[in-house]
């Protein structure tokens, strides 16, 4: 009666005891838990490798007072192609931060969080190039907003609700969005958006991972930089944690 089953994607881990581990995951149904892997340190543990981080996993758990205890594990899908290339790993803990600073337990989108985090590795694991990562952590980064309920406004001024076209256009990191230079004039942002800078992340928001839009076709790795610096700065500003990942981050790139 108080054992549970749910898929689940490794987050983080923090040592509990010699042998044992706590982990946190983000579950398709229950969004952020935590889960007690005892004696996963041992070299014969049954857990083993499953309690990696970016692993996705079929779990089944007991529910504690205090902490559920992982009882079986297994695996989905290791995404094993991430550990073999130092861009993979970095941008796919950064992700996976994102999903541990914004997710919350008993989450009502866990479903659509689980299953953009996995697309999202999975697209990670599969690139070729360092230009497809980019493309799948900028798919991402807008997605995972919308669903925190953080989605960025790029369609009209946040202000005075006017239709910015193709015209000159400032982004807020504060506000979520874009402002028309009259309205700037009162505000006095300085971050200023070129028309398809904006075309693109929509586009990217609306695309699929195993879609590509024509935008993406005509992306350079230097646009896609700009994006994610863009988008990062904006994740920071309304993340209820402060992110580790994102130094590392800066020093590979």
């Amino acid at each position: 009666m108080n054992n549970f089953v749910t898929d689940a994607i490794n987050l983080k881990s923090y040592n509990l005891s010699e042998s044992d581990k706590i982990i946190v995951m983000y579950s398709r149904d229950r969004g952020l838990i935590k889960g007690v892997a005892k004696g996963v340190k041992k070299p014969k543990s049954k857990l083993g490798a499953r309690m990696d981080l970016l692993v996705a996993n079929k779990l089944m758990l007991y529910k504690g007072k205090n902490l559920d205890t992982i009882c079986q594990a297994e695996a989905l899908n290791t995404f094993n192609k991430i550990r073999q290339n130092m861009d993979k790993i970095f941008y796919s803990l950064y992700i996976s931060e994102v999903v541990t600073n914004f997710g919350v337990e008993d989450d009502p989108c866990s479903n659509e969080i689980f299953d953009l985090l996995y697309k999202a590795l999975d697209a990670i694991a599969s690139a070729q190039e360092k230009i497809e990562i980019l493309l799948a952590v900028l798919k991402f980064q807008m997605k995972m907003m919308v669903l925190s309920g953080f989605g960025i406004d790029l369609n009209t001024c946040l202000k005075c609700g006017c239709d910015l076209g193709d015209g000159k256009m400032y982004f807020s990191f504060t506000l979520g969005g874009v402002i028309c230079p009259e309205c700037n004039q009162s505000y006095g942002i300085p971050v200023v958006m070129h028309y398809k800078l904006r075309d693109f992340l929509k586009a990217l928001e609306q695309t699929d991972f195993t879609e590509k839009s024509d935008f993406e076709s005509k992306a350079t790795e230097k646009i896609c930089n700009v994006c994610f610096e863009l988008l990062k700065g904006y994740i920071n500003v309304h993340s209820p944690r402060k992110f580790n990942s994102t130094g590392i981050l800066q020093e590979i790139r």
